[in-house]
């Protein structure tokens, strides 16, 4: 991976209300990853990792070899493992968004067939449907992402990604018109509240199209606030949430270092009912909040004309010569993650993953960092190692 220098030139960009401040600074990464422990999940699969409980008591894996969640301790012991394959009643269906943790003892999960709340044990505790029928949906996988959970006002509320049609599709202007990027979930109401629009001067609303994977957010919620970003545009909004809804506060423009920019797609290339997310675009992943810090997990993409050739290799007949090539540029492509003060929104670090770290994801809880050791290339391995880890100051 290209190392990336210790001293940055990032502009930096505030909108609050009326007031509008640009600051230029020369940033130091001030600030490194330190590995505290590790528990391993010894299990024979595919597991990743997918959600912490607020105490870090509680740890929720997926194991795509067995199609089940697996439920941990701190230690690593396996408490409970369940699988909702099949056509029950209790069944989630296609999933849409990996659980959270709603307690220390119960799950949200969202799938085509709805909203459900579960306990450890995989007993379905709640289901909530839709609030409007489901066209399709699309599914891309990280470590440490999926539903969020938020308390307003002493109540716990979910925060999941938007699947509603609005009767309209990327090729048209109404779709950029209407379009809300969250639900904010009344769990004891049952009652879905759309949220996010694209604010006034994104870029998802320049006359181009977009696909799904463009704009699917990565989010964070404490304190009665949201933090959200929309895939690749390099903006940070900050919203007041209630129980009604959530209120714009600030608009944070980032300027992330090697960040690549999305190829232009004409709307006419968008049919109805037809959903495409890909995995090689510029995009923030995911967002995490950790002892005052924001940190904003990045993938800088694989650039166009590079995608381009691999294709035409590809459609050549020469599959295994195009896979041995995107290989060799994914691994070059710049994956960090870029440090915000929570309160002035100043960056003050920006960290590449630890070697031997897997790049796609981690999760937060207890005041840590949880990640994947990166899998083992020449010899299959019976377990998972998943590291705590402290950002610290240098």
């Amino acid at each position: 991976m290209k190392q990336l220098s210790l001293y940055l030139i990032v502009i930096i960009f505030f909108y609050s209300c009326s007031e509008h401040k640009e600051t230029e600074q020369e940033i130091s990464t001030s600030y490194s990853f330190e590995v505290i422990d590790s528990l391993d999940l010894k299990v024979l699969g595919n597991p990743l990792i997918i959600d912490v409980s607020p105490k870090a008591d509680r740890f929720a894996f997926y194991d795509y070899a067995n199609e089940e969640f697996i439920i941990t301790d701190n230690t690593g012991e396996i408490i409970s493992r369940f699988s909702k394959k099949g056509d029950t009643p209790d069944s989630y269906g296609f999933p849409i968004e990996f659980p959270s943790f709603v307690n220390e003892n119960q799950l949200a999960l969202v799938g085509m067939k709805g909203v459900f709340i579960y306990d450890l044990e995989g007993n379905m505790i709640k289901k909530l449907s839709h609030p409007e029928s489901m066209g399709g949906a699309a599914f891309m996988t990280f470590s440490g992402k999926g539903i969020e959970t938020v308390s307003l006002q002493g109540k716990r509320y979910l925060l999941s990604k938007s699947i509603r049609t609005r009767d309209t599709y990327p090729g048209e202007q109404r779709f950029y018109d209407n379009f809300r990027a969250i639900e904010l979930i009344d769990i004891d109401e049952e009652k879905f509240i759309e949220i996010v629009p694209f604010e006034q001067g994104s870029q998802f609303l320049d006359g181009n199209g977009y696909f799904e994977s463009d704009y699917t957010p990565a989010l964070e919620a404490t304190d009665e606030k949201l933090y959200i970003a929309l895939g690749a545009e390099q903006r940070l909004n900050v919203y007041d949430l209630s129980s009604e809804g959530a209120k714009l506060d600030t608009i944070v423009m980032l300027n992330i270092p090697d960040f690549g920019k999305l190829p232009i797609t004409s709307r006419a290339e968008f049919s109805k009912g037809s959903i495409t997310v890909k995995g090689d675009t510029p995009a923030i992943r995911n967002i995490h909040i950790v002892d005052g810090k924001i940190l904003i997990q990045y993938y800088g993409g694989i650039p166009e004309d590079k995608m381009k050739e691999l294709e035409a290799l590809w459609n050549s007949g020469n599959e295994e010569e195009s896979e041995r090539l995107y290989d060799q540029v994914e691994s070059e492509v710049i994956q960090g993650i870029l440090i915000l003060d929570q309160n002035t929104f100043e960056v003050v670090g920006n960290l590449e993953f630890p070697k031997n770290f897997n790049k796609s994801g981690f999760a937060s809880g207890g005041g840590f960092l949880w990640m994947e050791k990166a899998p083992n290339e020449e010899a299959e391995e019976d377990f998972l190692r998943i590291y705590k880890v402290k950002l610290v100051k240098k």
